[in-house]
């Protein structure tokens, strides 16, 4: 765990408003940055995807590849709850976690997860190096497209002590998929005050061969996965939605009354509440009012064209009953897409957004949809002339929390609660511009204001974020990369400690070797351990988890002398500030008697020039301690865009080829494009030993 205070700024100008009045008088507006503190508690989260608090203050987060982790308050170590097998072709993996809202550790210990079980979904075969079977075809006939034929999960576990019982699983729904193919599988899971689940779905679509547009391919031969018409616009799939249900014993569920379809509804689905979404990656429900904050991702054109639609929109909106916002048959209820004949490539008439009709072949539902709702807020690339505020770049937008104030939360000797300033305040982060906002309603639920929410704390792509029972700020934070650990992921805390307060210590713990065989000497460093305050530090360092402390100097050494898996942790404890005994904690997983692998492409090379669309060869070079088993390196081509990726396939072996995809609506020239490699070997551990793995990464450079 390291702490990274933050400065103050100047607040007169932090209320960033509409045209709306300002502020009320009685409130000064909000505490400078410096008030704040930003606790991270684990900056090796995996590959992080969401949060969730329990109620004693113990953080779970998931990672895509299947982890569910754990974060102990009282000791500041980070374990591991669970692993869960999931399917990882292309963004799938595990998603979303959250924890039953009558949740007490005893009668109540659910947990739910939002995943990609493995199913028989087809996957590559390394014997095969010219050819990928875990990629669906882009043409075809029904048959081949059924043979990806899949499901995301939302199921619930027991949480028994630290870990989750996956042999309690409860399975409640499943979303189906066309898997083998990019993207957008959402989702998010957020209850209500009266205990009804929300679950946000993405729509399953290709969005790499239409321009930038609206993806409403309908030709016979073409992969359902080109069109979103079979999902977000169709009232029998529960893709592109928000769905609500009631979950009850067993893992059964019932339908709230006010859905968007009474049971029963010919050709609908009753579990829908929103429809017509894109990407829905973050929701939430306001603790008070029960609204729902839902954001909405959108395509990536960045300019209009009168021949095929606007350009991308992202959006917020506060949803207080069902209803459709239109997509892919309109960006808002103003901005509507051009019908598109992707067979002869002519364009027809502008969808009406106010009547829409689903005429697609790949339809099974109604074919006249509600009319489309407007969103509270959207913007595009550039500056929005309705909400300068919310600056320019790229589009991510992210519904956060609305803090529900409560002046007893955290009382105590360090409380670390939010101001009363933020009460009632729904936020709005932003994935790729790295900022918070703070979104002002009035009495009646409308968008009043939009102001800078401690705009000074250092964020990088900002993932989920969850206020605790102790008034706090939780966060994930994803880092500027492409589907890995990132050097700036995190799950952290925000801290308000206010003028006077006295901020935790930020302890950082290196060693120079992590892994090898016995005798093991180890170099420890506390270099960058620091207090914000300039207070004096106490050291303690236990090298093997026994609660025992091993050494109390900054930069000690140690010899591992047994084989084994130890978790090394640095303590270190204020004894010189207002508030003395404040700590930070970090820690370095050992293991003795396994040697990581050491993996190298051989080709392509760093900067390479390709053209899109082009097939690319690989070689990949693996060095270990153990016999190397081509079968386990795994390759994956990434679509890069700025500083995110889409991953288009995955392939296994130390050599082979892949074919790269050709992203439609993107000018390489201007869009900051790449074509990413990524290869990574798990050995199979030894002796009982955990695996070990090691990736490497080439970023080649298209041609213009």
């Amino acid at each position: 765990m390291r702490t990274i205070p933050v400065a103050a700024v100047v607040t007169a100008v932090a209320a960033a408003l509409l045209t709306t009045p300002a502020l009320s008088t009685a409130d000064a507006g909000p505490p400078p940055d410096g008030e704040f503190q930003k606790v991270i508690l684990d900056d090796s989260p995996g590959e992080p995807m969401d949060l969730a608090v329990l109620p004693d203050g113990r953080v779970l987060h998931t990672t895509r590849p299947g982890e569910v982790r754990m974060h102990h308050p009282d000791t500041g170590r980070n374990t591991v709850a669970a692993t869960v097998d999931v399917y990882q072709h292309d963004e799938e993996g595990l998603q979303s976690i959250a924890v039953d809202p009558g949740f007490n550790g005893k009668s109540n210990r659910w947990v739910y997860l939002y995943y990609s079980p493995p199913m028989d979904t087809p996957v590559d075969d390394p014997s095969t190096p010219d050819t990928n079977e875990g990629d669906a075809p882009q043409f075809g006939t029904q048959d081949d497209f059924a043979k990806f034929d899949g499901v995301l999960r939302l199921s619930r576990f027991q949480l028994k002590g630290d870990k989750l019982d996956l042999s309690t699983e409860q399975q409640i729904m499943d979303v189906e998929q066309d898997r083998g193919i990019c993207c957008h599988v959402g989702g998010d899971i957020a209850f209500d005050s009266k205990g009804n689940l929300y679950l946000s779905t993405g729509d399953d679509t290709n969005p790499f061969a239409s321009g930038g547009y609206t993806p409403i391919d309908e030709r016979a031969n073409r992969n359902p996965a080109y069109d979103a018409q079979r999902s977000s616009a169709n009232t029998n799939d529960l893709r592109g939605k928000v769905l609500r249900i009631k979950v009850g014993k067993g893992g059964n569920y019932t339908i709230p009354d006010g859905n968007l379809f009474a049971p029963g509804t010919p050709k609908t689905r009753p579990e829908i509440y929103l429809m017509g979404l894109r990407n829905p990656f973050r929701i939430d429900v306001d603790p008070e009012t029960d609204a729902l904050y839902v954001a909405d991702y959108s395509p990536d054109a960045r300019s209009a064209n009168p021949d095929r639609g606007p350009a991308g929109q992202g959006k917020w909106f506060a949803a207080t009953e069902a209803g459709n916002y239109g997509w892919p048959y309109c960006a808002t209820a103003e901005l509507p897409y051009v019908d598109y004949d992707f067979a002869t490539g002519e364009s027809g008439e502008a969808f009406d957004c106010a009547a829409p009709v689903n005429e697609s072949p790949h339809n099974t539902g109604l074919t006249e949809l509600p009319p489309v709702a407007q969103p509270d807020v959207w913007y595009t690339y550039g500056q929005s002339a309705r909400f300068p505020e919310l600056g320019t770049g790229g589009i991510g937008p992210m519904a956060g929390p609305a803090y529900d104030y409560d002046p007893n939360a955290g009382k105590g000797r360090a409380p670390v609660a939010w101001p009363e300033h933020y009460d009632a305040m729904p936020l709005f982060f932003e994935w790729t511009r790295d900022y918070i906002k703070g979104f002002r309603l009035d009495g009646s639920g409308a968008l009043s204001g939009i102001e800078d929410v401690l705009p000074s704390i250092p964020l990088s792509s900002p993932m989920a974020m969850e206020f605790g029972p102790n008034g706090a700020l939780y966060m994930l934070e994803y880092g500027k990369g492409y589907f890995a650990e990132l050097p700036e992921a995190a799950l952290s805390r925000i801290d308000y400690i206010g003028p006077n307060g006295n901020h935790s210590p930020q302890a950082t713990a290196t060693a120079s070797v992590d892994n090898g065989h016995a005798p093991l000497t180890v170099s420890f460093s506390s270099e960058g351990t620091e207090d914000a305050d300039g207070d004096r530090l106490r050291y303690a360092w236990d090298f093997n988890s026994d609660g025992e402390i091993d050494s109390s100097q900054p930069n000690p050494t140690h010899t591992y002398t047994e084989n084994g898996h130890y978790t090394a942790t640095l303590q270190v404890t204020d004894v010189g500030g207002r508030e003395r005994g404040k700590t930070g904690v970090d820690e370095i997983e050992i293991v003795v008697g396994n040697q990581a692998p050491v993996v190298e492409f051989v080709t392509p090379v760093d900067g390479q020039q390709f053209s899109f669309g082009d097939v690319v060869d690989f070689e990949v070079s693996v060095t270990d301690d153990q016999p190397v088993d081509c079968s386990r390196v795994e390759v994956t081509y990434i679509l890069g865009h700025d500083t995110h990726g889409h991953p288009q396939t995955t392939t296994s072996g130390c050599t082979g080829s892949i074919q790269t995809s050709e992203p439609e609506g993107h000018d390489p020239a201007n869009d900051d494009l790449h074509g990413v490699f990524y290869a990574s070997y798990t050995d199979p551990g030894a002796d009982g030993l955990p695996s070990l793995s090691g990736s490497d990464e080439v970023v080649l450079e298209p041609t213009e």
